[in-house]
């Protein structure tokens, strides 16, 4: 048998996240050597327009090397900071995470599994976390970390995994049922376990979170893709537009000789120069330098809170949902049931009734028992007292009654069947008041249990499962923004509506089995509805699996971790409405600031143009509404303008536009107002500002 495995210390928390701003002096250091690497053509291909950008940054560089100029070269310097800025807007995202991933990296590689080869007599060998393989069996003691993600198979354990989800409170993981899932890198605190590999090599939780962290060979989206088209055809439109110019000047000229010259036709090589000036201020350069940061911004929200999307695809489908599948217990409701109410039979006190359901409570273990000796306490002021001389019936599951016997009195609490049958046992007969009180309480999505003494029945204590606060006022933002939500349960049709009714959701399915949830998910999506729902469980995989976005609990099994595209670290059901969010959020941050930057290209219009061919068509000069110092510090200022607004728009990329339920129309109308005409008022003021300071420049009158 082979020695044990010396673990390195356990990881600390993976905090590695920027404390300060989203411009932190710090953050732009660190991020600024891999914004200089990316301006690897290879690397830029990615990102058409700014590679458009840096092909013309090269040609005016050659062009002022030929005919060198204050005027020309200061263009050149802020083409090639245009495209460092847009280079930095991406490396500051992507360097976001890369603390954290370098702290996961770290629990993967220094690892080390006891690999059992013989389970009777247990024997095993020493590998490397790495060379694990699927189906492998490896042994985990107190203190030792796990080298992989897996399923326990044999033992229980108290498992650390604060390295994975920055919480440091253990949770219990055990062979069989839905908490069996383990994840590499955290640390087993008590007992011993065996833990059966599922993961292949490279594709372990720790290996998805890194890429996904530190942005590596990030996939673009399908709206993405899309908008890169878009952003691409009007580059190749405007591109043409621009090559056009010079020909036409020189025509112009051929038509009105003598004429004074324009920026067009100086041909010292400030002509091209200034076209490539043109060009570079009328692409869509804010947002194809902002679109990638934009992107993984989104997965890294995701990531603060503690969820891992497998694709940016994932992320935005989540804003794009539109059905939303809720489990009630534990996502709609609290999960345990609590005392809501004593409903005495004639004849009998509430005190009277309130003393009894504690008195029988005192054994009753289980949530719903201590419930009821909390609520009889701030009720009705009756304090846990101690009991001399009785005799204690606890709660079973056989039974389904608690009570006690002190001396002559003997009181049973209860299902209603087990108690009624108790009563007759005893000669009593229960009235039928209590069927009554009994199929009320159940109608109105309560639980009833009944309270009895000796042969006679007291009354019903109203078990209520609690709607958490606020998730009607969430649901109806929901609503606002177009989204239908569903509760799933497996209690009654009548239990399952009252509660539905109270959370203000929108539909249920009651008695759910897995092939209903299939079934459900399926019919939404025959309407062409996205559809987002959780589980935990090897039940809800293949709902998980067929759901546009399936988000996984962390405490459940491997197979519904592997079929869900999202898993939450949490293990919060309720998460899935923030998920939604983030990605609604994600999606109108990218369009506020697509119309922001073409808006933006139509304002810089009205400060080039002029300035190029004011000297040849006079006519033009009405259209420099900014009445600029000179053509060279128009376009000098446009250029500055176009690469400084790429900075000052980076925290908004990260950050992301606030969001706030509403419909569509509305987040269209709001984009339009804020973010177009914003985009159009704010070139004229910035490329003012910038004009007053540039006119001073040698060269520049």
């Amino acid at each position: 048998m082979s020695t044990p495995v010396r673990e390195r210390p356990a990881p600390e928390k993976a905090d590695g996240r920027v404390s300060g701003g989203l411009l932190d002096p710090r953050q732009l250091i660190r991020a600024l050597p891999d914004a200089l690497r990316k301006l690897n053509p290879v690397t830029l291909r990615r990102n058409p327009v700014m590679l458009v950008v840096e092909a013309g940054a090269a040609f005016s560089t050659v062009l002022a090397v030929l005919g060198p100029s204050l005027f020309a070269w200061a263009v050149v310097v802020w083409l090639w900071l245009t495209v460092v800025f847009a280079n930095l807007a991406e490396a500051v995202a992507e360097g976001r995470g890369k603390a954290q991933a370098a702290t996961l990296r770290r629990a993967r590689t220094g690892t080390r599994a006891r690999r059992l080869t013989s389970r009777a007599p247990a024997e095993w060998d020493v590998v490397a976390a790495p060379d694990l393989r699927q189906g492998d069996l490896v042994v985990v003691e107190a203190g030792e970390v796990i080298p992989g993600d897996g399923d326990v198979v044999e033992g229980i354990a108290s498992v650390d995994e604060s390295a994975i989800t920055g919480e440091s409170a253990p949770v219990i993981r055990e062979s069989g049922g839905d908490r069996s899932a383990v994840t590499g890198g955290t640390r087993v605190l008590s007992d011993r376990i065996i833990v059966k590999i599922t993961q292949r090599p490279g594709e372990s939780f720790i290996d998805r979170m890194i890429a996904l962290v530190e942005g590596a060979d990030r996939q673009k989206t399908p709206n993405e893709i899309a908008l890169n088209i878009l952003l691409a055809a009007l580059t190749v439109i405007f591109l043409v537009a621009t090559a056009t110019m010079q020909p036409l000047a020189i025509y112009s000229r051929s038509v009105n000789p003598g004429g004074p010259d324009s920026l067009a036709l100086t041909g010292d090589g400030v002509t091209g120069v200034v076209l490539v000036s043109l060009l570079v201020c009328l692409i869509p350069t804010t947002i194809g330098a902002l679109l990638s940061a934009i992107g993984i911004a989104g997965m890294d929200r995701l990531v603060q809170r503690n969820v891992l999307a497998m694709s940016g695809r994932a992320v935005e489908a989540a804003g794009d949902v539109s059905t939303l599948l809720l489990d009630k217990t534990g996502t709609i409701t609290l999960g345990n049931r609590q005392a809501a109410g004593f409903v005495p039979v004639a004849g009998v006190g509430e005190q009277d009734l309130a003393e009894a359901a504690q008195l029988s409570s005192l054994a009753d273990e289980t949530p719903e028992g201590r419930s009821i000796v909390v609520f009889a306490k701030q009720r009705y002021g009756l304090r846990e007292r101690e009991v001399h001389g009785a005799r204690w019936v606890r709660f079973t599951a056989r039974t389904r009654m608690s009570g006690v016997d002190l001396g002559d009195r003997q009181i049973r609490k209860g299902a209603a069947t087990a108690v009624m049958t108790w009563v007759r046992e005893a000669g009593g007969h229960p009235a039928d008041e209590v069927g009554h009180i009994v199929d009320g309480i159940s109608a109105s999505g309560g639980t009833p249990l009944v309270v009895a003494e000796k042969g006679r029945v007291l009354g019903v204590i109203h078990l209520k499962d609690v709607v958490k606060q606020g998730m009607r006022e969430r649901f109806a933002a929901m609503r606002r923004m177009g989204i239908r939500t569903v509760m799933i349960t497996g209690d009654n049709p009548l239990t399952a509506r009252a509660i539905a009714d109270e959370a203000g959701v929108d539909d249920f399915l009651a008695e759910a089995t897995p092939e209903d949830k299939l079934a459900l998910i399926r019919k939404e999506q025959e309407g062409g509805r996205l559809v987002a729902m959780t589980g935990d469980g090897t039940n809800d995989a293949p709902a998980l699996a067929q759901s546009d976005v399936g988000v996984a609990m962390n405490t459940g099994t491997s197979a519904a971790k592997e079929a869900g595209n999202m898993v939450d670290l949490d293990s919060d059901p309720t998460k899935l409405i923030e998920i939604v969010e983030i990605g609604k959020q994600l999606l109108i941050t990218r369009g506020a600031l697509t119309t922001f930057s073409i808006a933006n290209d139509v304002a810089k219009y009205f400060a080039i143009i002029p300035a190029m061919f004011a000297a040849v068509y006079p006519g033009l000069d009405t259209l420099n509404v900014m009445r600029l110092a000179s053509p060279q510090s128009a376009v000098l200022s446009a250029v500055i303008f176009n690469a400084l607004i790429i900075v000052a728009l980076i925290p908004l990329a990260l950050r992301g536009v606030r969001y706030r339920p509403s419909s569509a129309a509305k987040l269209l109308s709001r984009n339009l107002y804020v973010y177009g005409l914003g985009g159009i008022v704010a070139p004229f003021i910035g490329i003012k500002l910038i004009d007053l300071i540039v006119q001073f420049l040698p060269g520049m009158s």
